[in-house]
């Protein structure tokens, strides 16, 4: 199995038996949202678009998987998302086959589905590796597999004397604890380990520091710290966890 980290998603590229482009947490329709909320932004749902097509082209794949939040509303559709997703689908539609891992913002995103796009809520193996959004319990299937999932919007941030100095887009990457997420480590002598995705989405980040003092999802909640390794959009090793802990608190 190769891994690709394209930068410019993010997303990934996992190359076994075919090759298949990962993208996460897209977040279409978020402005109407944060306009409810009294922020207010024009809809960057096209820009988003034409940045996941041109990946798309890059990635030279045979399958993407959208690892959930497609959209963003929720309990229900707004209408700024009522008129995009259809499009959007579309659009992606006529470049690429679609697998499509539903997250919490998702719902009633099946309507506008094909047959055979929608996979299980907690997960499935595709072609060797684990998939899923990341806010359920995975299924008994994923055991002894990489999981990647979304959901968390994991995003570096380094600090020097002054304060923040960087923020980026950040893989995750960690052992999880098979037996506290219900998994049968018995099943295979591989141990299970999880690597959370960065949003696609340009406005959607959340410290990666945080995830881990605060989970709130079970494969965050699951994994092991001490060997976490934190990971930019671009794929360079930024080093363990613990040491960006250190950082933090010096």
């Amino acid at each position: 199995m190769k891994i690709e980290f394209l930068g410019d998603g993010p997303a990934l590229v996992i190359e076994g038996s075919q090759r298949i482009l990962v993208v996460a947490d897209l977040h279409f329709g978020i402005e109407a949202d944060l306009a409810v909320h009294g922020l207010h932004f024009k809809s960057h749902s096209t820009e988003r678009l034409e940045r996941l097509l041109r990946t798309i082209d890059a990635a030279r794949a045979d399958t993407l998987i959208l690892l959930g939040d497609i959209k963003h509303s929720i309990p229900s559709l707004t209408r700024q998302e009522f008129f995009e997703m259809p499009g959007v689908f579309s659009t992606l539609r006529s470049r690429i086959p679609l697998k499509v891992f539903c997250g919490n913002h998702d719902i009633g995103i099946e309507r506008f589905l094909l047959p055979g796009e929608l996979q299980p809520k907690v997960g499935a193996v595709i072609d060797g590796v684990g998939y899923l959004h990341g806010h359920t319990y995975p299924s008994a299937a994923l055991s002894g597999h990489l999981i990647v999932c979304g959901h968390h919007h994991p995003m570096v941030c380094l600090y020097d004397d002054v304060g923040c100095s960087l923020q980026s887009p950040a893989y995750l990457r960690a052992g999880i604890d098979t037996a506290a997420l219900g998994l049968d480590a018995k099943k295979s002598d591989t141990p299970a380990r999880v690597l959370f995705m960065p949003a696609f989405n340009e406005i959607a980040g959340y410290d990666i520091l945080q995830i881990t003092r605060n989970p709130f999802s079970p494969l965050s909640r699951c994994m092991a710290t001490d060997d976490a390794e934190v990971i930019l959009a671009d794929g360079t090793y930024i080093g363990s966890l613990r040491s960006l802990e250190h950082e933090k608190d010096c």
